[in-house]
């Protein structure tokens, strides 16, 4: 089989999260403000991480990864998702429909192995506190990142292929608000067992593979906080890894249910309001989990406003 139609293939409806008018006017006012402190959290990590010497160390240069992967992250579906609020025609055009899905998938796989490689840089810093600059070295947290960034976009290129020979027949109407990869398999008029393979193949690598490292991270994290003598000194680690473990236990487990099991065998209905979740409702808790309780950032971010101040009023 060839390649689908192509630009014949036209374009898709997208039914979004609701067809009744009133609750689309909510959804549109909650998901705007929602985008915007988004944007602002997560360019406000980027920003003070990088101005400020106290920041330069290996969890706040993934941190800013994951902030910067959440901007993007966000920005693929969000804005198309405001316009279909508002529009009567919710279209996307297939060229569009392909790309936001291979831009998502190669965000979001690449967010499964960023959040591993963070719980080590976690157990690097709570279990090998001496060796810790030596183990988590410059060179080695770009391999990293990379490493993530390159499995994500390998991933989300071999499903897009994949969901590319697929044809589409009659009225093509997405029951989400997004080209997600679960939602184009169930679309197809044509027999998609290779794809749900190749899906639950690639999810197999992306999920439980870094979800078990991070386990097994936290699990020498527990014992070794526990052997700490001071109560300041295990209210800090225990602060800093619950952070982190709220993020994992929102993104795994939404991320489980939608891509571990054949299209086929969940309800459309529930699978949209977990890509909800891992889509845009963890994207703009990460800076809050991550920086609520953060005295490093708050400090950060005062001594940055107030520098910018300075160069303002000077």
């Amino acid at each position: 089989m060839g390649l689908g139609n192509g630009s014949s293939q036209g374009e898709f409806i997208l039914l979004g999260l609701s067809d009744k008018p009133y609750l689309e006017m909510l959804f549109f006012v909650f998901f705007l403000i929602s985008y915007v402190l988004t944007l602002f959290w997560n360019l406000a990590i980027i920003v003070v991480s990088q101005l400020d010497p106290h920041l330069h160390t290996p969890m706040y240069f993934f941190l800013s990864n994951l902030s910067l992967l959440d901007l993007c992250y966000t920005t693929t579906t969000v804005p198309q998702m405001l316009v279909n609020f508002r529009s009567t025609h919710k279209s996307i055009s297939w060229a569009g429909c392909m790309a936001q899905l291979f831009i998502f998938l190669s965000l979001g796989s690449t967010e499964c192995i960023l959040l591993a490689v963070m719980a080590y840089d976690r157990y690097a810093a709570i279990c090998q506190p001496l060796r810790y600059m030596t183990i988590m070295s410059h060179r080695l947290c770009w391999l990293m990142v990379a490493g993530s960034w390159l499995s994500g976009i390998t991933n989300s290129t071999v499903q897009t292929i994949l969901t590319l020979r697929l044809p589409f027949c009659g009225q093509k109407q997405i029951n989400n608000f997004f080209c997600e990869v679960p939602a184009m398999i169930s679309l197809s008029c044509a027999e998609t067992s290779i794809n749900e393979a190749g899906l639950i193949a690639g999810a197999s690598f992306l999920l439980p593979g870094p979800l078990g490292l991070i386990l097994v991270s936290y699990g020498y994290i527990a014992a070794t906080v526990l052997r700490i003598h001071s109560a300041e000194g295990r209210r800090k680690a225990f602060s800093t890894c619950t952070s982190h473990l709220t993020v994992v236990s929102l993104f795994y487990s939404t991320a489980i249910y939608m891509y571990l099991q054949p299209p086929s065998h969940h309800s459309q209905n529930q699978g949209k309001m977990f890509s909800l979740f891992y889509g845009i409702i963890t994207p703009m808790l990460n800076p809050l989990i991550y920086t609520l309780r953060n005295k490093d950032v708050h400090g950060a971010l005062r001594r940055t406003l107030g520098k910018l101040f300075w160069m303002q009023i000077t």
